[in-house]
């Protein structure tokens, strides 16, 4: 029987291994208000290295949405694997952009268009860090996003929505990236969102996911009611899994919350739901499911899904189709 995921010694993962991590990396942007900053974290050692592209959230803390946050993902990752590639998004507080910029304050567009041109600059990217030369596996990337960025990965991913500003459908789809996860992402616009999202934030009235065909894991707290943005409760935040094609999972964490335990940060004063616990299992999970979505002989995914299953108080649990 395999050990419980849940149980603090259980592994279900490679064994970790030294990170080196550096930031600012500078990536010319023209037209952009800033050139593009972003942390990249890597294994010291290894070759054919799987990357994975993090974008921030849109929180009220000044640090953890940029290149600095997200540090029990980014590190845990890296150490089992993967390149991970963080932006400082525009919608970031660190920048001090003007509040009346047209995309302000979430720039979903220059969001998406950031991740782009990460993928674009890749030998840039090797050239500024040169303990990554010849070490990327280029055709395995993956989006991962929590809340906005969740929003930002589902775009990449292949969902639609049409744009308030003229009225066309946009379609921001990267075929570069094989696979991705949304944490705590929103879900459909419509009657769903809240009259202040209407109002203020109205490119998320036409999310629509019936095209996100890119394979991803939706991960969703089913105590993420976030009043502020869905008149629908938690269940919204399992749209992008259920209004989607497969192939696609959806992992429901119980009791969890938008931080789903502190993902974001180490001790961040926002997390509403903190428990280290809950965290462990979401970057075990995460990274499991990665790992067979880039290298699908890899049974990872499986092992992990059953050993959620085996534990006697599960935290969660996963559906897929």
């Amino acid at each position: 029987m395999s050990t419980p995921i849940n149980n603090a010694e259980y592994r279900p993962v490679s064994a970790p291994t030294p990170v080196l991590s550096v930031s600012p990396v500078l990536l010319p942007a023209p037209g952009r208000a800033v050139d593009l900053q972003v942390r990249i974290s890597a294994p010291v050692a290894g070759r054919g290295l799987p990357i994975i592209l993090l974008s921030h959230g849109h929180g009220y803390s000044n640090n953890l949405s940029s290149l600095n946050g997200y540090g029990p993902l980014a590190n845990f990752w890296a150490a089992h694997g993967f390149v991970v590639i963080q932006p400082t998004h525009l919608s970031s507080a660190t920048l001090s952009l003007n509040p009346d910029d047209p995309e302000a304050p979430l720039y979903w567009r220059s969001r998406t268009e950031d991740m782009t041109r990460i993928l674009d600059q890749l030998d840039l990217i090797e050239a500024s860090v040169p303990e990554l030369t010849g070490r990327l596996d280029r055709g395995r990337v993956a989006a991962v996003g929590h809340s906005m960025g969740g929003h930002t990965a589902s775009l990449l991913l292949g969902a639609r929505l049409t744009d308030p500003h003229d009225g066309r459908e946009v379609n921001l789809a990267e075929p570069r990236i094989k696979a991705g996860v949304l944490l705590a992402a929103p879900g459909r616009g419509g009657d769903a969102v809240t009259k202040f999202v209407a109002e203020h934030y109205p490119f998320f009235l036409t999310t629509d996911f019936s095209e996100m065909t890119t394979p991803a894991l939706v991960v969703a707290g089913d105590k993420d009611a976030s009043p502020h943005l869905t008149v629908r409760g938690a269940d919204w935040h399992a749209d992008p899994y259920v209004l989607s094609p497969g192939p696609k999972s959806l992992l429901t964490l119980f009791g969890a919350e938008h931080g789903l335990g502190g993902v974001s940060g180490y001790d961040v004063a926002e997390t509403t739901d903190e428990n280290p616990e809950r965290v462990a299992a979401v970057q075990r999970l995460t990274w499991a499911y990665l790992r067979t979505a880039l290298y699908p002989e890899d049974p990872a995914w499986s092992a992990a899904r059953a050993a959620l299953m085996d534990a006697p108080d599960p935290l969660g649990r996963v559906e897929s189709k």
